[in-house]
């Protein structure tokens, strides 16, 4: 979040002639309102004031609302949802440089994780559970690096050596995992 707020003022026409920048703010002296930018809308939105504000009870049917509203609302400021592949769980190997796995894409994703699925309870987890925060070695919440090559988009988890640790379930303790008893899954979010 920015730590710089941008305020300027002017007069109304100045005002409905300034598109400003996505949050930033002018004072409209003529009709003595705040105006918010959004980046795209020239004039940006009035604030109404409290006393410009209607007293009236009057009632509002969101039913009214057309759909192309919600459609453009929605566009706005909803991000598409993810496409997600999922690698075969892997056997954990603390003894490897590194574990790899090739998918058939040729592109880079928008991001990778590497979890770990419990096989057979340990650490307060149990069959089935994901861990998303453990480490290898001294490095802690490990991501996975992404390349292409001529087998596709891989992803690969460098281990080098490294035993890998997580927090006890029931108390938070740091505790090393043996690693037969855990898998190692990818997810990459396209």
């Amino acid at each position: 979040m920015t730590r710089v707020l941008q305020l300027r003022r002017g007069t109304t026409a100045q005002n409905n002639n300034f598109t400003g920048l996505p949050g930033e703010i002018t004072f409209d002296m003529d009709a003595k309102t705040v105006r918010i930018h959004d980046g795209e809308t020239l004039g940006g939105f009035a604030l109404v004031r409290a006393d410009d504000a209607a007293t009236n009870a009057g009632t509002f049917d969101i039913t009214a609302v057309s759909d192309e509203f919600w459609a453009d609302v929605v566009a706005r400021h909803a991000p598409a949802p993810f496409t997600i592949l999922e690698s075969n769980m892997a056997p954990m190997n603390s003894k490897t440089a590194y574990l790899n796995c090739a998918f058939s894409r040729d592109t880079l994703p928008l991001f990778a994780r590497a979890v770990l699925v419990c096989q057979n309870d340990e650490a307060g987890y149990i069959a089935g559970d994901e861990v998303w925060a453990f480490g290898i070695g001294e490095c802690a919440n490990m991501q996975p690096n992404c390349f292409i090559d001529k087998n596709g988009m891989n992803v690969r988890l460098m281990v080098n050596a490294g035993r890998y640790w997580t927090h006890r379930r029931d108390n938070g303790a740091r505790v090393e995992l043996t690693d037969e008893n855990w898998c190692v899954l990818f997810r990459v979010y396209y």
